[in-house]
């Protein structure tokens, strides 16, 4: 555990880039975040909303943001926008110097306004995707990822994950908060830069709804949470289990679907990232780093992973039943080969995984020791 940052103030400062977006600026745990930052580069206003469609024979929202096909894609590491300002170099963060920093994404799926949408809508006229959607920096460094970061600096993403969730949780329309991270330019990237992002959707996604209504299923059935039964079942078996602390445990799911997949799930029951205690947080930057290492250790280069943090919707029900769990998954299922989604999971949506989740956790123990 970190030593000395269990109970220590972290502080954040918002200000605001050249056309008006916010941009907030984390320091690790001591420090202090710049007290006045300037964006001098002469941005265009702020665009409109994309589109919202309803698509009536899934009853799935699907968001159309022609405006992100302009976005900047795998620049150079001079040109890189997550890196920081120095001298006559301008980037998206307007700081020579910073620890953590998160902004609104200048191309974003979602907003820049905020607003309700209907559960359901014509299939003539769409919705403005209202929204937000933010970019959050782990470190200055160009190089490296969250699995490099040193203890206080992956302890500051965690709080800084933390405060967003609950301020956006609290902003008008917002249903679910996701924090993700697409690392690897196999799974699509479009920066190198060690960062992720964090989605407000004004909608519950196809996948949270399903998890939610499964969740209070369970909890009506048996007064249990469903997670809360699942992190027993997979303690009691102990053979897809890959690490286990005071407040988290980290394993490979059952019915995992990709040929690397684990979760790193709180011992107790909270809905997100913002429930959670100064100890807990501790922890949790440790085991997703240790588990992050792990992933990298199995080849000889870095291991391309999709991190998705599974919090609790903001709809009647779903905070009682639903608890806070890390889903991380990669396609590689060797050394030079990946997953692809075909015709059964792209088309269906039923997965065919090749590799067993027993063989999987196995592995990721063995790279552990």
């Amino acid at each position: 555990m970190p030593q000395g940052t269990a109970h220590h103030e972290y502080h954040h400062r918002v200000h605001h880039l050249a056309d008006g977006r916010e941009a907030i600026f984390f320091a690790d745990a001591g420090n202090l975040p710049p007290e006045a930052v300037h964006d001098r580069r002469p941005l265009d206003p702020r665009g409109e909303p994309g589109q919202l469609r309803y698509d009536r024979l899934t009853g799935d929202w699907v968001a159309v943001a022609a405006h992100r096909q302009s976005r900047t894609y795998l620049p150079p590491k001079e040109d890189c926008p997550l890196c920081p300002s120095v001298g006559g170099r301008l980037s998206e963060i307007p700081a020579e110097q910073f620890d953590v920093v998160v902004f609104e994404n200048r191309f974003p799926s979602l907003g820049p306004l905020l607003g309700q949408i209907p559960q359901a809508a014509s299939a003539a006229v769409p919705e403005a995707a209202v929204g937000r959607c933010e970019v959050l920096v782990f470190t200055p460094d160009h190089e490296g990822s969250f699995g490099s970061l040193d203890e206080r600096r992956a302890r500051t993403v965690v709080e800084a994950w933390a405060q967003r969730t609950e301020q956006l949780s609290a902003m008008e329309g917002v249903k679910q908060v996701f924090p993700f991270e697409n690392r690897g330019q196999d799974i699509g990237v479009t920066l190198h830069h060690p960062h992720g992002q964090i989605y407000a959707y004004p909608y519950l996604t196809p996948t949270a709804q399903r998890m939610a209504e499964r969740a209070q299923a369970h909890l009506a059935q048996t007064g249990r949470t469903l997670m809360g039964d699942i992190l027993d079942f997979e303690q009691k078996n102990g053979s897809r289990m890959i690490d286990q602390g005071e407040h988290f445990s980290v394993f490979v799911p059952y019915a995992a679907r990709w040929p690397l997949e684990a979760h790193l799930v709180p011992h107790r029951h909270v809905p997100d990232l913002a429930a959670l205690s100064g100890a807990e947080k501790d922890e949790l930057a440790l085991m997703y780093r240790g588990l992050l290492r792990r992933f990298d250790a199995l080849y000889e280069t870095p291991t391309p992973y999709i991190a998705a943090w599974h919090q609790a919707p903001l709809v009647d029900g779903a905070r009682e039943a639903s608890r806070l769990h890390l889903q991380l998954t990669s396609p590689r299922r060797a050394a030079d080969k990946l997953k692809y989604l075909a015709g059964s999971e792209a088309a269906m949506g039923a997965f065919i995984n090749d590799v067993p989740a027993e063989q999987t956790a196995a592995r990721l123990r063995e790279v552990g020791r």
